[in-house]
C-alpha cells in the first residue's frame, strides 16, 4: 500500500508498539500514538516528530471504555477517518506480578482476568469504538498483535518448555480467535482483519529478556498495517509466513 494512511496504535508509547509508530511514520503515513498516560504518549510522539514524522498522540487506555471513546471522538474530529488500527496494546501479568502466578495449580482468577480485559476485551473495546471511523476509509485495516505463544499446536506440545501462564496464553490464543470472528464477520465491508506475531522480543512484557529487538518484533505488524486492498484477512503470520494455529 503506497497511499497516505492514518494509522493509530495502542500502547504505541514503547516497545514494539513505539516501534510500530516509527516505521509507519518513516514511510509517509500519519500515526496517532494511544497511550494510557497522554503526557507519555506526546512524549514519544514528539521523539518521532523530530525525525520529521507525522505524529500524534491520545489518551487511550484499553481497559476504560470511556478512555477508548474519547479517544475515537478525537481522532474523528481532528482527522475524520481512520485507516489503520493496529491493537498492540497488551500485558503478560498484573504489576507486580509475574508469570509464576498464572500457574493453573495456584492461580489468581482476578490476576487472570486482569490479562483478559487487556489483551483480549480491550482489543473488542477499540475495534468496536473505532469501526465507524474504518467505515470512512477506502482501504481499512486491523492488525492484532497477538503471540504464537498462544498456538494451540504449540500449547498442546509437552515438550513445549515455554512458561505456564493462565492468562497470557490463553488471552493470546483468544485473541488469534477474536481476530478471526471479525475478519469473517467485516469481510463483506471489505475490511481486512489480521493477527501477526511479533516474535521474542525483548520489551517491558518479558523483562527485556527477548532474542529480538522491538524494530525487529514490529516489522509483522507494519507489514499487515500496508498490505493492498486485495490483500489477505483472516491470518495469522510472522515475518516468515503463517503461524500455526
Amino acid at each position: 500500500m503506497t497511499d497516505h494512511m492514518i494509522a493509530l496504535i495502542t500502547g504505541g508509547n514503547k516497545g514494539i508498539g513505539r516501534e510500530i509508530a516509527a516505521q509507519l511514520a518513516a514511510l509517509g503515513h500519519t500515526v496517532i500514538i494511544g497511550a494510557r498516560s497522554l503526557e507519555r504518549g506526546e512524549r514519544t510522539a514528539a521523539e518521532l516528530r523530530a525525525d520529521g514524522g507525522a505524529v500524534t498522540a491520545v489518551a487511550l487506555d484499553v481497559t476504560d471504555p470511556g478512555s477508548v471513546a474519547a479517544a475515537a471522538e478525537r481522532v474523528l474530529a481532528d482527522h475524520g477517518r481512520l485507516d489503520a488500527l493496529i491493537n498492540n496494546a497488551g500485558i503478560s501479568h498484573q504489576p507486580g506480578a509475574d508469570f509464576a502466578g498464572q500457574l493453573p495449580r495456584t492461580a489468581d482468577v482476578d490476576h487472570v482476568r486482569s490479562v483478559f480485559e487487556t489483551n483480549v476485551f480491550g482489543v473488542i473495546t477499540v475495534t468496536s469504538a473505532f469501526l465507524p471511523l474504518l467505515r470512512r476509509s477506502e482501504l481499512p485495516r486491523i492488525v492484532n498483535v497477538s503471540s504464537s505463544a498462544g498456538s494451540l499446536a504449540a500449547i498442546s506440545d509437552f515438550g513445549n518448555t515455554d512458561p505456564i501462564a493462565l492468562g497470557y496464553v490463553p488471552s493470546k490464543t483468544a485473541l488469534t480467535a477474536v481476530t478471526m470472528m471479525y475478519a469473517r464477520d467485516l469481510v463483506s465491508e471489505n475490511i481486512l482483519v489480521n493477527a501477526v506475531c511479533p516474535g521474542f522480543v525483548a520489551t517491558d512484557l518479558n523483562g527485556h529478556r527477548g532474542l529480538l529487538t522491538p524494530a525487529q518484533g514490529a516489522r509483522s505488524a507494519v507489514i499487515m498495517a500496508t498490505i493492498p486492498a486485495d490483500g489477505p484477512t483472516g491470518t495469522f503470520t510472522d515475518v516468515n509466513g503463517p503461524v500455526a494455529w
